[in-house]
């Protein structure tokens, strides 16, 4: 048994004729941003040293993509993000990482440098980004327009690119960030961490003062996680909140961080590290690495799951929706979080996700994933396929293995899913 959720394509047709007034009008973000951030693998354990070596590491081309020695860059993960634990924490002053003038503080034992931390990154053709509202030693409860200015001119005089405003401090007025911000003539992405719940954690059709926002609490290196955190960004491809320069986000990727500050129970394994990948990329998700990229082991085992071109092609494109889910089985799995997380995680035992990947219907990119315990073999309907124009003649192809799978009519059939895994197709319409 399966449920099919019919596409509202009235919503389609009038959401996608406001998209260019919707989004954060600074021309930015107008594809899912990607890059690097440092907290899923480093958590607080960070320093000046640790992020220009990681700034080095993606722009390295050691390692080759159809031949051509490619860095991480040259696939566009291009930003270097700085997570909390920058700043110096007190607890015997009126503010926990302030001065009396609103000012942040930086701690120069670790960061004696700021500056040149984001010149070295332009340098490399990176972009750098910093993080704001931060929730270790989480500033008090005032909302006095000092900080937000302090916080402002901090990050404009150290020259960061990007900004992470997270919801754990006081300074929750984004678009007090945004006009700040707006009148030093400086376009900034900029990253709503208010995790799906603080408000203002959701934007408008008419109203999205962020770059991207994040749809969930914090993902964790575990299976349930994954799929949890995935979950909470489909309501945003129903109603098309989620679009250029205004992306719906589950959270970094937790791909290549097994052991790190955000590990679950036995971290991710293989197939559940490319379904991870793969869903995030399905559903317009930014794209942003965590792990050690200057780790040469770690970095062989994921280079060709995070080089895939054909996956990015797929994450960066749009035709008028981010990506989501059109069909699910009716029997469901449940997945048990790690110690210390309530509640457990129910979701259908197979998914289907789509995104259309041509203006005309002709081209749509499928994610099936199968959250069962055992492997199954599933078939994918042609007809079921939300805005796909093909029936006869569809050309499938395998978009992990980069190769064309055949021609089919009405059914990709007998397609085997391991437990946990994810197959990803793209099917192409017979040309007229």
């Amino acid at each position: 048994e399966i449920t099919i959720f019919p596409l509202n394509m009235k919503l389609l047709i009038v959401a996608s004729t406001i998209i260019g007034v919707a989004a954060k009008d600074n021309g930015l973000a107008l594809k899912p941003p990607m890059g690097w951030r440092s907290w899923n693998l480093f958590g607080g354990d960070v320093n000046q040293e640790l992020m220009t070596s990681i700034m080095d590491g993606m722009v390295d081309r050691s390692r080759t993509v159809d031949g051509v020695p490619t860095s991480l860059c040259d696939l566009g993960y291009c930003d270097v993000g700085l997570d909390d634990n920058w700043q110096v924490c007190s607890d015997d002053k009126d503010y926990n990482f302030h001065d009396d003038d609103g000012n942040p503080i930086v701690n120069l034992d670790v960061f004696p440098d700021m500056k040149a931390m984001t010149d070295h990154a332009h340098s490399l053709g990176l972009t750098a980004g910093w993080y704001g509202n931060n929730c270790i030693c989480a500033e008090k409860d005032t909302q006095d327009d000092k900080f937000y200015q302090g916080d402002v001119k901090a990050f404009m005089d150290y020259g960061f690119d990007g900004w992470k405003l997270d919801g754990c401090g006081a300074q929750l007025d984004l678009q007090l960030y945004d006009d700040l911000i707006n009148a030093t003539g400086k376009a900034v992405v900029v990253e709503n961490c208010h995790w799906g719940s603080a408000p203002p954690y959701e934007p408008t059709l008419d109203w999205c003062p962020w770059n991207f926002f994040r749809t969930s609490g914090d993902v964790r290196a575990s299976y349930s996680s994954v799929l949890e955190n995935l979950a909470s960004t489909y309501k945003y491809a129903d109603t098309l909140l989620s679009r250029p320069g205004c992306w719906a986000y589950p959270d970094m990727l937790e791909v290549g961080c097994n052991g790190g500050a955000t590990d679950g129970v036995g971290g991710l394994n293989d197939v559940e590290t490319r379904t991870h990948f793969g869903s995030w990329a399905i559903v317009s998700s930014p794209l942003v690495l965590s792990h050690d990229v200057n780790n040469a082991t770690i970095m062989d085992d994921i280079w060709d799951l995070i080089s895939n071109k054909e996956v990015i092609e797929i994450n960066q494109a749009w035709f008028g929706h981010p990506g989501g889910p059109y069909k699910t089985s009716d029997d469901v799995v449940t997945l048990q979080h790690e110690e210390g997380f309530d509640g457990d995680v129910t979701v259908g035992a197979q998914q289907y996700l789509y995104k259309p990947m041509s203006e005309d219907g002709s081209k749509v990119a499928v994610l099936v994933l199968n959250s069962a315990d055992e492997d199954v073999t599933v078939d994918v309907r042609f007809d079921e396929i939300p805005s796909f124009n093909g029936v006869e003649g569809v050309k499938a192809r395998c978009v992990w293995g980069r190769a064309d799978i055949g021609v089919f009519d009405d059914v990709l059939d007998g397609v085997v899913i391991k437990s946990h895994d994810a197959r990803f197709f793209m099917f192409e319409a017979k040309a007229e």
